[in-house]
């Protein structure tokens, strides 16, 4: 660790930590955040020319106490004329925020693309947002470790400077925070840190979310993870051979889409990832055998995460291959079929007002009292369900219920032949139904078809996680 002062124009900023493991860009984000000057436009002057975003610290000769001069020229925000029309550019940052639609990128910190695609997809759930913004700093407890508390503390941040800005936000407490708590993101080859699985990065901060994000941390009135990601499975695991069968249940945070040659829709993906073999041992037989395992969605959550299974390990290589197969993906997925008997009860009043609510939406004929006898024997139960209820907080509020149906709101993808290696994105969809490219710290809008064509089948950027959000019924009852 390296204590510099920096000169900006006529102003001199003393005690600036460089932290000599990490590539100079963070150094850069550094002084971004001090000078208002974006990465791209300092010119940093050290031995043997200008500064470059991936120079080797211990090639460059900086020592501890050495002053560095830096030219660039800040963003600045044009002022209005005292009379005439108001632009975007001329209103305060978390104005200038409000007006465009959408939220900041991120810079890339140096092979940081599957944690920035992984933090915009997750930022475009508001009632994660909520949850997190109701965490304070002293909420720690419960046996929770400080690093979760830490990565808890800094995804809120991040967050809010998300919403708040208008300019690329430079998330190094949050990646410094992930790192600690998780030191496989940390890992080097050549002193250069190494791109990382986003599926994994994705996995372990809902994870570390859902043990920091509880009753007794935030308010009652916030969603645990639970309810927002959570998906609760109910198994037959059945042994050909032996005859033996057992159920077993289980709790996971995404559904798996298995890629194989006769998958050609997230459908038949989810539909193969949900019956899989196992070998473990037999009692009855006293040795090992094959199990099948059948699962079924007992529960569902507000916000369905599904991950396309594109990578495996390849012996030969030695790294994470990637299965290119093109797999279509809908913007309206429906669940039902993949529910055990006991929730599809459940969904069908809920499904049945959903119809109505649409049918009368474009003055379609509803059901009404008219609705199947299967539908009403499954009604009187999803009325007595309170797992199906969203809000229950208010009485007077109409309830909202989950009906088996989401609609597509985020999407990450990976573009290349590894998962270490390439370039991940998310895409986010807008309230007002626009979709936003995050590529680091360049949003680009983009159209509906636009994310129909990430479904895969060659080099371009492909969905690898799909993010999918409830359409809900509401009952007045």
């Amino acid at each position: 660790m390296l204590t510099v002062s920096v000169k900006w124009q006529k102003q001199v900023f003393p005690g600036i930590e460089i932290d000599t493991s990490q590539p100079p860009i963070v150094f850069k984000s550094q002084l971004y955040t001090l000078t208002g000057v974006p990465p791209e436009r300092q010119k940093i002057m050290v031995k043997g020319g200008i500064l470059k975003d991936d120079a080797d610290w211990s090639t460059l000769a900086v020592k501890d106490g050495q002053k560095l001069m830096m030219i660039g020229t800040a963003d600045e925000i044009v002022k209005a004329p005292e009379k005439g029309p108001v632009f975007v550019e001329d209103l305060p940052e978390e104005e200038q925020a409000v007006a465009l639609g959408h939220s900041a990128g991120l810079y890339n910190l140096g092979n940081t693309c599957y944690m920035n695609s992984t933090l915009q997809c997750l930022h475009s759930v508001p009632e994660l947002k909520s949850a997190l913004l109701s965490y304070s700093d002293t909420a720690r407890g419960n046996g929770i470790d400080q690093a979760s508390h830490s990565l808890t503390l800094a995804t809120r941040n991040t967050f809010g400077e998300l919403d708040q800005s208008v300019r690329p936000v430079a998330p190094l407490q949050f990646l410094q925070t992930l790192r600690k708590k998780y030191p496989q993101f940390a890992q080097q080859h050549n002193n250069v840190y190494m791109q990382q699985d986003a599926e994994e990065c994705w996995t372990q901060l809902v994870y570390t979310l859902s043990q920091t994000l509880t009753s007794d941390a935030s308010e009652s009135a916030a969603l645990s993870m639970k309810q927002l990601f959570g998906i609760d499975l109910v198994s037959r695991v059945h042994c050909a051979e032996s005859g033996e069968e057992s159920m077993e249940t289980e709790s996971v945070y995404s559904l798996k889409c298995h890629i194989s040659q006769d998958v050609n829709h997230l459908h038949e993906g989810l539909k193969h990832g949900l019956k899989t073999e196992l070998e473990k041992v037999s009692p009855a037989l006293g040795r090992t055998a094959i199990y099948t395992r059948e699962s079924r969605i007992n529960e569902l959550p507000r916000y369905l995460t599904v991950q396309f299974v594109r990578f495996f390990w390849k012996r030969e290589s030695n790294q994470k291959a990637k299965i290119l197969r093109k797999v279509d993906y809908p913007l309206e997925l429906d669940v039902y079929d993949f529910c055990s008997d006991e929730l599809k009860q459940k969904l069908q009043a809920p499904r049945q007002m959903l119809r109505d609510a649409e049918n009368a939406k474009f003055g379609l004929k509803t059901q009404g009292k008219a609705s199947s006898s299967k539908e009403n024997e499954g009604s009187s139960s999803a009325g007595d369900s309170s797992s199906m209820d969203i809000d229950k907080a208010d009485p007077a509020v109409p309830k909202k219920q989950l009906t088996g149906v989401y609609d597509l709101v985020a999407v990450l993808t990976h573009k290349g032949r590894s998962a270490d290696s390439g370039h991940y994105v998310g895409w986010v969809k807008q309230d007002d139904g626009k979709w936003i490219e995050f590529d680091d710290d360049n949003p680009n809008i983009r159209k509906e078809e636009d994310i129909l064509k990430l479904s895969g089948g060659g080099d371009w950027h492909m969905a690898y996680i799909c993010l999918y959000k409830a359409r809900v019924a509401e009952s007045k009852s």
